[in-house]
């Protein structure tokens, strides 16, 4: 039977609902721009994913690979979001990566107000796209660059007093306060490997499988999920190389019970102490996340816009596979655009269990 109009236009448009990149359409995602192009066929015009105009219908989508490809296809480039040039967001990113590389040389810290010079802008205009690029002001992006620094000194045998002088920290108190932070114990200790912190860990069965937990003076440090004891033990001494881990099922058995009430219970669980330790990105996109509540998903977009970088959403993944802490920080929430399920660290199918188990998703019939 021949096709009729009706239904080329039913598949063409299920073609396109079924595209991965759809979604990019439909929500604008600027972060996808450079990766593909579409045309429409009702307009003759090809625009880049983040194109501001109003979507259209699916039926008149066609993707493209390359501008090249689009062009010889008879489509003519967008004149709102102008295809065939640097978007604004890619613009910025240019601008951000020549101001962080500026940074990175400096001997000293440059003032905000000398960055925005350099990039033609205002401070404010400068420091408003820097985090939306970033998710993080130029003065964080300076300290979390010395803080790198001062790791790397101290990683490679050198003293406290030299690293803290080679990474530009004018002020010892200053740094020995944030060391705790952002190393999570005294330069010292973190100079020697660990080896004078204490961290106690405790195996054990949840209805996610097997579980490590680990914590310190101030709290959990680690809640691992896996299948091999063996495996979850060297990761823990991989992330404290010289530290003094303590087997202490006894010590930590009220937190692993309050463990095991979060997992299978996650919308209702007890609040954990927490010992928090990552990057300044980090520790916001965890914070965010920290702050969602139970049966509530977020795409890595919508992520990325909520902690003021909406052009971060790939360093936002990056973020959730470096979390350390299992269910205390809900990663598993944390959603692809069209809904699906993404990557897990601790596999999608422990994923789709604690969202059944808040409400997120259905439960399988």
């Amino acid at each position: 039977m021949d096709m009729t109009p009706a239904m080329h236009r039913d598949a063409l448009a299920a073609a396109t609902l079924s595209d991965p990149r759809w979604p990019d359409v439909q929500t604008h995602n600027a972060t996808a721009d450079g990766r593909f192009w579409f045309g429409v066929a009702t307009t003759g015009v090809f625009c880049r994913p983040g194109c501001g105009a109003r979507t259209p219908r699916p039926e008149n989508v066609r993707f493209f690979t390359s501008i090249d490809a689009a062009k010889a296809a008879g489509f003519r480039p967008c004149k709102r979001c102008r295809p065939e040039g640097l978007s604004d967001a890619q613009a910025n990113r240019v601008l951000v990566e020549a101001a962080c590389q500026h940074i990175d040389s400096a001997e000293r810290e440059p003032a905000l107000a000398e960055l925005a010079a350099t990039a033609g802008m205002s401070p404010f205009h400068f420091q408003r796209i820097f985090k939306a690029v970033l998710g993080i002001s130029p003065k964080q992006y300076a300290r979390a660059r010395r803080q790198r620094l001062v790791r790397e000194r101290l990683d490679a045998g050198s003293d406290v007093t030299t690293a803290m002088h080679d990474a530009g920290f004018g002020s010892a108190s200053r740094f020995h306060a944030q060391a705790q932070d952002h190393l999570g114990m005294p330069a010292r200790t973190y100079r020697d490997g660990g080896k004078h912190e204490r961290i106690r860990y405790a195996l054990g069965d949840t209805s996610l499988g097997r579980v490590l937990i680990a914590a310190t003076d101030r709290g959990l440090c680690t809640i691992l999920f896996g299948e091999d004891d063996d495996a979850l033990v060297a990761d823990l001494h991989a992330r404290f190389s010289r530290a003094e881990c303590i087997s202490d099922d006894a010590a930590l058995a009220k937190h692993f019970a309050d463990v095991i009430r979060l997992v299978d219970d996650p919308a209702h669980g007890p609040d954990l102490p927490l010992d928090i330790r990552g990057t300044a990105f980090q520790q916001k996109v965890w914070s965010q996340l920290r702050r969602l509540p139970a049966g509530k998903t977020v795409s890595y977009s919508e992520l990325a816009t909520q902690i003021g970088a909406p052009d971060a959403a790939r360093a936002i993944a990056g973020a959730c596979a470096a979390n350390p802490l299992a269910v205390a920080i809900p990663c598993h929430r944390v959603v692809r655009a069209d809904g699906a399920l993404s990557g897990y660290r601790w596999g999608v199918q422990r994923k789709k269990k604690l969202l059944q188990r808040e409400g997120a998703i259905e439960r399988d019939a």
